[in-house]
Protein backbone atom coordinates (compact mmCIF):
# COMPACT_ATOMS: atom_id res chain seq x y z
CA UNK A 1 0.00 0.00 0.00
CA UNK A 2 1.36 3.50 -1.02
CA UNK A 3 1.56 6.38 1.18
CA UNK A 4 1.30 8.82 -1.67
CA UNK A 5 -0.63 9.28 -4.49
CA UNK A 6 0.55 8.64 -8.09
CA UNK A 7 -1.26 11.48 -9.90
CA UNK A 8 1.59 13.32 -7.41
CA UNK A 9 4.50 11.58 -8.91
CA UNK A 10 6.62 12.52 -12.18
CA UNK A 11 8.35 9.18 -13.57
CA UNK A 12 11.39 9.71 -16.22
CA UNK A 13 13.24 7.19 -18.34
CA UNK A 14 17.10 6.87 -18.67
CA UNK A 15 19.81 4.78 -19.73
CA UNK A 16 21.41 2.77 -17.35
CA UNK A 17 25.10 2.13 -16.86
CA UNK A 18 27.67 -1.07 -16.14
CA UNK A 19 27.26 -4.67 -16.28
CA UNK A 20 23.67 -6.50 -17.80
CA UNK A 21 24.78 -6.39 -21.28
CA UNK A 22 23.44 -4.28 -24.44
CA UNK A 23 19.80 -4.03 -23.05
CA UNK A 24 20.98 -2.28 -19.94
CA UNK A 25 23.27 0.37 -21.82
CA UNK A 26 21.09 0.67 -24.76
CA UNK A 27 17.61 0.88 -23.67
CA UNK A 28 15.96 3.33 -21.89
CA UNK A 29 15.68 0.72 -18.62
CA UNK A 30 16.47 3.22 -15.80
CA UNK A 31 13.60 4.95 -13.75
CA UNK A 32 14.19 8.27 -12.01
CA UNK A 33 10.86 9.20 -9.71
CA UNK A 34 10.10 12.79 -8.49
CA UNK A 35 7.53 13.57 -5.76
CA UNK A 36 6.06 16.61 -7.27
CA UNK A 37 5.25 18.40 -4.25
CA UNK A 38 7.99 17.55 -2.16
CA UNK A 39 11.27 17.59 -4.60
CA UNK A 40 12.12 14.40 -3.41
CA UNK A 41 13.40 11.83 -5.92
CA UNK A 42 14.47 8.35 -6.19
CA UNK A 43 16.45 6.62 -8.89
CA UNK A 44 16.85 2.56 -9.98
CA UNK A 45 19.24 1.34 -12.83
CA UNK A 46 20.51 -1.75 -11.55
CA UNK A 47 18.21 -4.58 -12.69
CA UNK A 48 17.62 -4.79 -16.61
CA UNK A 49 13.71 -4.84 -16.66
CA UNK A 50 12.23 -1.40 -16.31
CA UNK A 51 9.62 -2.47 -13.93
CA UNK A 52 11.59 -4.24 -11.68
CA UNK A 53 13.31 -0.45 -11.47
CA UNK A 54 10.49 1.88 -10.75
CA UNK A 55 9.13 -0.74 -8.05
CA UNK A 56 12.70 -0.43 -6.74
CA UNK A 57 12.39 3.60 -7.01
CA UNK A 58 8.81 3.55 -5.66
CA UNK A 59 9.90 1.80 -2.86
CA UNK A 60 12.78 3.88 -1.99
CA UNK A 61 10.43 6.56 -2.44
CA UNK A 62 8.22 5.65 -0.15
CA UNK A 63 10.96 5.19 2.23
CA UNK A 64 12.25 8.84 1.93
CA UNK A 65 9.16 10.61 2.58
CA UNK A 66 8.39 8.31 5.36
CA UNK A 67 11.67 9.49 6.83
CA UNK A 68 10.75 13.12 5.30
CA UNK A 69 7.59 13.42 7.22
CA UNK A 70 8.33 11.19 10.88
CA UNK A 71 8.00 13.23 13.64
CA UNK A 72 8.52 11.61 17.01
CA UNK A 73 6.01 11.55 19.91
CA UNK A 74 6.80 14.25 22.20
CA UNK A 75 8.69 13.72 25.11
CA UNK A 76 6.76 13.56 28.30
CA UNK A 77 8.61 15.15 31.26
CA UNK A 78 9.52 13.05 34.36
CA UNK A 79 9.97 13.84 37.82
CA UNK A 80 12.95 12.33 40.15
CA UNK A 81 11.14 10.88 43.35
CA UNK A 82 11.76 12.17 46.35
CA UNK A 83 13.98 9.52 47.62
CA UNK A 84 16.03 9.24 44.22
CA UNK A 85 16.65 12.99 44.82
CA UNK A 86 17.77 11.84 48.57
CA UNK A 87 20.55 9.14 47.05
CA UNK A 88 21.82 11.63 44.63
CA UNK A 89 22.26 14.14 46.85
CA UNK A 90 24.28 11.74 49.95
CA UNK A 91 26.24 10.03 46.88
CA UNK A 92 27.49 13.92 46.17
CA UNK A 93 27.86 14.24 49.64
CA UNK A 94 30.58 11.55 49.88
CA UNK A 95 32.16 12.25 46.46
CA UNK A 96 32.76 15.79 48.15
CA UNK A 97 34.36 14.53 50.86
CA UNK A 98 36.58 12.57 48.95
CA UNK A 99 37.67 15.37 47.35
CA UNK A 100 38.24 16.91 49.91
CA UNK A 101 40.43 14.42 51.18
CA UNK A 102 43.03 14.16 47.89
CA UNK A 103 43.42 18.01 48.15
CA UNK A 104 46.73 19.72 48.53
CA UNK A 105 46.04 21.57 51.55
CA UNK A 106 48.86 22.27 54.68
CA UNK A 107 47.89 18.75 56.72
CA UNK A 108 48.51 19.27 60.38
CA UNK A 109 50.77 16.28 61.52
CA UNK A 110 52.32 18.25 64.58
Amino acid sequence: MRRFNLKDVLISHLKGGGAGGQNKNKRLTGVRIEHLPTGITAMATERRSQQMNIDAALERLERKLEKHFYKPAPRKKSVPSHQSKKVRRDEKKKLSQKKLLRSNKKLQWD
